[in-house]
């Protein structure tokens, strides 16, 4: 009891100091290359330093001459970490520089007597406060010095013996100190590598001063002779090394450097023992054996009751078995019966909710029957109608083909007359010049044009262009009010001119601005482009105004065959000047008016004709009498 009570407390000591780590699930002899999964790289230096990297700064708690007891580990529990204010270490004076002990110390090492601590030189300590008032610019700057001049490219490789290639090489990680490389796997490469123990591991870098890569560490690992670190490294407080390479296997993190501390408990000792050296044994008294006599008899007791009464139990239960089946059975029968009642209700509103729909679906077959026929009766109907307007309609087709070819005639005898009413012809030796009537009109405004000429020459333009759209049935977006050598032109489209006075733009340079004269003419060529394209025709330039007006003329006399006549009829300045009568003879116009209002009639006779034989069956119902009064 005593030896395991010292274990515990030996234990909990090694806890506090964090002596103790994980233990790795894999035995050193089972380390192989097929559990390697990563390795990473911790501490980049290019210079190996002359003397040995202490982890911390050597202080007087880590003198070896520094006992260890159990009460001053207990004492340093709460200790906190705090910021070394030093950037050198204090060592131990040499035994040359010690003092030599007296008689009186001699004499306490005899009698086992705690010497004194040696005493140390007063050596002041080269502080590192100097920066704790620096400015921040000062500091960013220092820190980018350091850092730059140990960062590098770094990437790795791994050989193994009797085989000529790296059988893995890493990615490279660039600008860093710390490099995490990525996991692998080594599976792939069959059994030849995986269950090998022994690998070479090279660590290739680059700086910014060197544009070529160089090994910095060449690395012989045999997995069987590494150090376990643990799991992860957020429990690992040791210091690394420079250039120290961790390797990742299944079961934890792994590592080989010799300044790991060791798991090594500290055995307790009393404070104040016996002077003659004897230990002192813990052991129970006679009072103490007694009453653990009688609790192991209360025990055995109470074990004796419980089997009895377990007994007693079980045969109360076997003896009550049928009662509690049956009472189980009644139980189930009831709930079942109420399953049954529900379900049979629930079956009952299904049925009336389905006779309800199957009725409503029943008045609605019926109805749709009533529409069917009725569907099938305006279909024949319709049949009917088309029959006889299908002949109606080669009629109408016939007489809209003629009426389209006698429109295209008169509209090519008008525009003949026109050109006769307003001939533009050509000025000799000019290119793209023409005359209106004899009046010159420049394609673009010019001072030396005379502004009465220019302007009657675009009155009669302008007349020209509206009749046009008048006999083309076009109509221009920008309306023209000829008034001869006044004409003038709208613009309704224009969003920026707000009164009517500023929409109406005149088409004679003299009394008025001259751009508002430009702008005009501008929108009376916009208006001749309309009627071309109308016609098919494409405008080559949009300020050639007499020129496009021409080839519009030429376009539309063009034509097969000779010109209609003129067809006379009884309106007009010669009938009323003759006075005849409205008995009298008709003319052509008046027959073929007769001739066109005949067809008519008997379209309408025929539709009249083919409505009568036409009866709707919603037609008594909305208050008509057929179709063809719709």
């Amino acid at each position: 009891m005593s030896a395991k009570s010292t274990s515990n407390k030996v234990d909990g000591l090694a806890d506090i100091n964090g002596l103790t780590r994980e233990r790795p699930w894999l035995l050193p002899s089972n380390r192989k290359l097929r559990h390697l999964e990563g390795i990473t790289l911790r501490n980049l230096s290019f210079s190996q330093p002359s003397t040995p990297k202490q982890s911390k700064t050597t202080d007087d708690e880590l003198l070896p001459s520094t006992l260890k007891t159990p009460t001053k580990l207990l004492a340093l529990r709460g200790k906190k970490l705090e910021h070394s204010r030093s950037s050198s270490d204090l060592h131990t004076t040499p035994k040359s520089e010690r003092p030599l002990a007296g008689r009186d110390e001699q004499a306490g090492l005899d009698h086992g007597v705690k010497p004194n601590r040696p005493q140390i030189g007063n050596r002041r300590r080269r502080s590192t406060l100097n920066w704790a008032n620096a400015t921040p610019q000062v500091r960013q700057k220092k820190l980018e010095d350091v850092a730059g001049a140990r960062l590098a490219d770094t990437w790795f490789s791994l050989h193994c013996e009797g085989i000529s290639e790296p059988i893995y090489v890493s990615e490279v990680v660039g600008k860093a100190m710390n490099f995490n490389f990525r996991f692998f796997d080594l599976n792939t490469y069959g059994p030849w590598v995986t269950r090998r123990d022994q690998v070479t591991i090279k660590i290739w870098t680059r700086t910014e001063d060197t544009e070529h890569y160089r090994p910095i560490l060449e690395l012989q690992v045999h997995l069987r002779s590494l150090q376990f670190i643990g799991k992860s490294l957020e429990n690992f407080r040791h210091p690394l090394p420079q250039n120290c390479v961790l390797l990742h296997l299944s079961d934890g993190i792994y590592t080989s450097f010799t300044d790991l501390p060791l798991d090594e408990p500290v055995l307790p000792t009393t404070a104040a023992g016996p002077k003659n050296g004897q230990s002192v044994q813990p052991t129970s008294t006679f009072d103490e054996l007694m009453r653990l006599s009688n609790l192991d008899s209360c025990v055995e007791d109470a074990l004796a009751t419980r089997e009895k009464l377990t007994a007693q139990i079980n045969s109360i239960l076997e003896k009550q078995k049928v009662d509690r089946d049956l009472i189980q059975s009644a139980a189930r029968a009831q709930d079942s019966l109420t399953t049954t009642k529900r379900a049979v209700s629930t079956a009952q509103k299904q049925i009336k909710a389905a006779q309800a729909r199957r009725s409503e679906a029943q008045t609605s077959l019926r109805a749709r029957r009533d529409a069917i026929g009725s569907g099938r009766l305006a279909q024949q109907n319709g049949g009917l109608l088309l029959t006889s307007m299908r002949e109606d309609y080669v009629e109408r087709q016939q007489l809209h083909r003629e009426t389209q070819s006698d429109t295209r005639g008169q509209i090519r005898r008008i525009c003949e007359d026109l050109f006769q009413i307003y001939p533009v012809e050509p000025i000799p030796k000019k290119p793209l010049a023409f005359t209106i009537r004899s009046l010159p009109l420049p394609n673009a405004t010019s001072p030396s044009s005379d502004a009465a000429t220019t302007a009657a020459a675009l009155g009669h333009v302008a007349h020209a262009t509206y009749l046009l759209s008048l006999y083309t049935s076009a109509s221009l977006p920008y309306p023209i009010t000829a008034n001869g050598s006044s004409s003038t032109i709208y613009d309704p489209i224009s969003s920026s001119l707000q009164s009517e006075a500023s929409r109406t733009f005149p088409l004679h340079p003299k009394g008025t601005a001259k751009y508002r004269f430009e702008y005009g003419v501008f929108l009376l060529n916009t208006d001749i482009e309309l009627l071309m394209s109308k016609q098919g025709v494409r405008v080559v330039d949009l300020r050639h105004t007499l020129p496009n007006l021409k080839y519009l003329l030429t376009v539309l006399t063009s034509g097969k065959g000779e010109l209609p006549g003129r067809k006379e009829g009884r309106s007009g300045l010669r009938f009323a000047l003759q006075g005849e009568d409205v008995d009298s003879e008709p003319s052509t116009d008046e027959g073929l008016l007769e001739e066109g209002n005949g067809t008519l009639s008997r379209f309408k006779s025929n539709g009249k004709k083919a409505s009568s034989r036409i009866q709707s069956p919603l037609g008594r119902e909305s208050g008509h009498d057929s179709v063809g009064k719709d």
